[in-house]
């Protein structure tokens, strides 16, 4: 599904952040569709038979993460990477979140229905823990990235990230395999992230060659976080078959899986784009607030209207949304986040915590 003051950036990033979006509003409007949510009828049937591999675009912003994550982490302490992460989520999600409470409000009947014990519940991000549904159900992946940052916040202040990560890897996955199985158990999975470790596993790693590392150990563990990842796409379509009633070539799951990592992997070696900056800038700006808004508030439009032509009517919604995600990247995001991250590392400094290592020089992150 993610931009402070570091001067790189990798550019070809933001473009598949861009193409993996597009792939999850394809799987949303041309496969699972607002008939699954009680409207009249699926956007784009006759798109199911290519749109219904759109759920890969999620693993492969899960991929993009590890890598943008690991990048993060450079140079921070626990409480500097903690405060970089949240003012580059949550402002965003808020907005965007309320934005679709009021859609729903006020254009929702008869198909959709919210209330505010629903919208404070969504504050905190995993509103079914509160007994409530979320906002727009795109948002359970907000819960997952929000717990690999714990994790990752938790090693930085052991001292085991980025250092020890050839050991943490290991562990992880081993823990993902103990689990998935054997008992499968709801905790284990949420806890310790087993439907979606080998995508985050990967990302970690492509940043470790990104910066140079080699050798046979990291190799091997490219190898098996690859491999835990075919696994966990295979897996989630398997979960996904009788919650959606579609049916998923395990094949094709695998073979969109490693292109996925293959194209990300590649993406990373690519040193700049030939287009111009600010466009390449936009459009892995505009993904986050796009992902946040597309399902849900796009379901609500497209139920309004009840369309005679439900292809100018997708388009026209796609359009409309991607240009509010773009104004919400512009005009909110980037001024929030900066005055967020200036307030939360002023109240750091204030009780004392460092928000970077003494021993590194650089802060900021590009995504």
């Amino acid at each position: 599904m993610l931009a402070e003051n570091r001067t790189l950036r990798v550019e070809a990033l933001d473009l598949l952040r861009l193409v993996a979006v597009a792939a999850v509003v394809l799987y949303h409007f041309g496969f699972w569709g607002p008939a699954s949510h009680g409207t009249p009828q699926v956007a784009l049937p006759w798109l199911t038979p290519v749109a219904k591999y759109g759920y890969l675009g999620v693993p492969a912003f899960f991929v993009i993460s590890g890598f943008v994550i690991a990048y993060s982490a450079e140079g921070r302490t626990a409480t500097g990477f903690a405060i970089a992460r949240f003012s580059r989520i949550y402002p965003t999600f808020f907005f965007c979140m309320t934005l679709t409470f009021l859609a729903i409000a006020f254009l929702g009947v008869p198909h959709f229905e919210t209330s505010l014990a629903q919208w404070l519940a969504n504050l905190f991000m995993a509103a079914p823990a509160l007994g409530q549904p979320y906002m727009d159900t795109s948002y359970w992946s907000l819960v997952i990235e929000v717990m690999f940052y714990a994790w990752i916040a938790l090693l930085i202040a052991a001292g085991l990230f980025p250092r020890g990560i050839n050991i943490v890897i290991p562990i992880w996955l081993g823990i993902t395999f103990a689990n998935e199985l054997t008992v499968d158990a709801p905790l284990v999975e949420k806890l310790f992230l087993t439907d979606d470790s080998g995508f985050f596993a990967v990302g970690l790693l492509i940043y470790q060659f990104y910066r140079g590392r080699r050798g046979l150990a990291l190799y091997g563990l490219l190898a098996l976080s690859i491999g835990t990842a075919v696994f966990q796409s295979i897996h989630k379509a398997l979960k996904l078959t009788p919650h959606t009633g579609g049916t998923f070539d395990e094949w094709t799951v695998a073979a969109i899986c490693v292109a996925s990592i293959a194209i990300i992997f590649l993406a990373t070696r690519i040193r700049h784009v030939p287009l111009p900056p600010a466009l390449v800038l936009a459009a892995g700006g505009l993904t986050y607030p796009l992902y946040l808004l597309h399902m849900q508030f796009g379901y609500v439009l497209f139920a309004r209207q009840a369309p005679a032509n439900a292809v100018l009517s997708v388009v026209a919604i796609v359009v409309g949304v991607t240009l509010l995600a773009w104004i919400v990247w512009r005009y909110v995001e980037r001024p929030v986040q900066r005055w967020v991250r200036d307030f939360l590392s002023g109240r750091a400094s204030r009780f004392g915590w460092p928000l970077k290592l003494s021993a590194t020089v650089g802060s900021g992150e590009s995504a």
